[in-house]
């Protein structure tokens, strides 16, 4: 059983289901038929929602997470990592010993085909492929010694999104929804816009052995175009909400009924809840993803009036619009570009024109409305590339040293931190590995990561695993 340290018992919880019978209707019901109502987050027997706002382990500097996500891995020295060393030395052999890679071997160093330069007060340089995100640098905590333990798509991205490259494990949205609760109990605690379906497809917004309200929820997928992309079957089925009502108390009567019989079954105690949040998003859901009544200054700002950038640019203003409505963990995904083995000055330029400005737009819309303050932006992809060559003109997988971007929610500002070796390769200074990002994320909301734990399988589990540290210097 769940032996977190504020989460309510299963008994307890069995107990609420199992008392408040028609009592699930007329609080739903209520909430939803009062203009001005706000959302509870209390049952009629006093028994908080498992989705209810939870106390921090202590104070917190961010109150959510949006993680814009570069599937396929996005080139470091090729972005936000500048090696004059790798522009100077440009044809010649690689001088040490070439890390295990997932392809066919890799050539020469090869230098950026990208210009840089600096920005902000700062004066970090960024590649001109991103002129946009280049001028907000004095908001951004870049990390340039990231790397993890896996140099494959579907176990990098695993080990990004769950902490594990090897096994099914709960996402860190997950986790942080199970640690904080969602602010809005009309809305689900943890969303992804436009998901990838492959390299590990839905394990990478899971929640595994933790109970199902903390699973992400899918709106759309890599496939569709985010103008398209919907919660599904968000509309009711037919125009009176009180016999949708009735239907729904009948059904959980009898899911009720058969939860006494099988008291351990919390896949149905969960199913339980997620018809009741189903039947309150039918309310929230639809205003918040129609962006109609936004100005037309604020769509030119994400770049939504542009072709280039428009399906980027909605999913970053879908995930500042349901951010300020409440929603704790909301992740963006620009799928599945970056995997550039060759041709990567046009891969990457065309990648970056998709993105610079809607990423650049979700930065100041946050800061202009101030939400930046207490949101943590993330952003990145599942490893990063080669400073060697591939094919003459690519990079390959690399995973041992590799750039991500923070800002906002209590990181400092600014700053470049860590440091890869002369040519961009090998995190050689201040490492951050994966399990130290998680944890410094989790520290930045409030959360002891060693302390955030659910016990699975005779053992208690972790975002961090059994490692991890929180890295201090990327503090504010």
């Amino acid at each position: 059983m769940n032996r977190h340290w504020h989460a309510q018992t299963a008994s307890s919880r069995r107990e609420w289901l199992q008392q408040s019978s028609a009592g699930f209707g007329s609080l739903a019901l209520a909430g939803l038929l009062s203009a001005d109502s706000p959302a509870t987050t209390a049952s009629v027997s006093g028994e908080e929602s498992p989705l209810s706002v939870k106390s921090p382990h202590f104070s917190a500097q961010a109150k959510r997470v949006i993680f814009m996500f570069m599937h396929g891995g996005p080139s470091q020295v090729d972005t936000f990592d500048y090696k004059p060393e790798l522009q100077k030395r440009h044809g010649q052999e690689f001088p040490y010993a070439k890390p295990r890679i997932v392809s066919s071997e890799t050539g020469k160093l090869m230098a950026s085909p990208f210009r840089f330069r600096q920005f902000g007060q700062a004066g970090i340089h960024v590649s001109e492929i991103f002129p946009h995100t280049g001028q907000l640098v004095d908001d951004l905590c870049i990390v340039n010694s990231i790397h993890g333990s896996n140099s494959r798509h579907g176990s990098a991205l695993l080990e990004l999104h769950t902490g594990s490259d090897t096994f099914i494990r709960p996402s860190m949205g997950s986790w942080i929804t199970y640690g904080l609760g969602s602010e809005n109990q009309d809305l689900p605690g943890f969303l992804t816009i436009c998901p990838t379906l492959g390299h590990s497809g839905s394990n990478a917004w899971s929640s595994a052995f933790l109970p199902a309200h903390y699973a992400g929820t899918p709106i759309g997928f890599s496939s569709i175009k985010a103008e398209e992309a919907k919660i599904g079957y968000i509309r009711p089925p037919h125009d009176s909400q009180l016999r949708q009502r009735r239907e729904l108390d009948l059904m959980q009567t009898l899911n009720r009924h058969r939860l006494e019989d099988s008291p351990e079954d919390d896949r149905l105690a969960s199913r339980i809840e997620s018809f009741e949040l189903a039947f309150r998003m039918q309310t929230s859901v639809p205003a918040l993803q129609d962006i109609s009544q936004e100005t037309d200054a604020t769509l030119s700002m994400y770049g939504i009036d542009q072709d280039v950038t428009k399906n980027f640019g909605i999913q970053c203003l879908m995930a500042r619009r349901f951010a300020e409505a409440g929603v704790r963990f909301i992740q963006v995904t620009h799928s599945y570009k970056w995997d550039a083995h060759g041709d990567l000055a046009n891969n990457h330029r065309r990648n970056a024109l998709e993105v610079d400005k809607p990423m650049a737009g979700l930065l100041r819309d946050l800061k202009q409305r101030g939400l930046l303050d207490d949101t943590l932006v993330l952003w990145g992809g599942e490893f990063g590339r080669t400073a060697t060559s591939q094919g003459g003109n690519g990079r390959d997988h690399n995973n041992v040293g590799y750039t991500m971007f923070l800002a906002g929610g209590g990181v400092k500002q600014g700053i470049r931190f860590g440091a890869t070796d002369e040519f961009g390769y090998f995190a050689a200074e201040d490492k951050v590995h994966l399990h130290d990002l998680h944890a410094t994320m989790l520290h930045l909301l409030g959360l002891d990561h060693e302390r955030l734990t659910y016990r699975f399988a005779g053992r208690d589990f972790r975002l961090t695993d059994v490692k991890g540290n929180v890295i201090h210097g990327m503090l504010a």
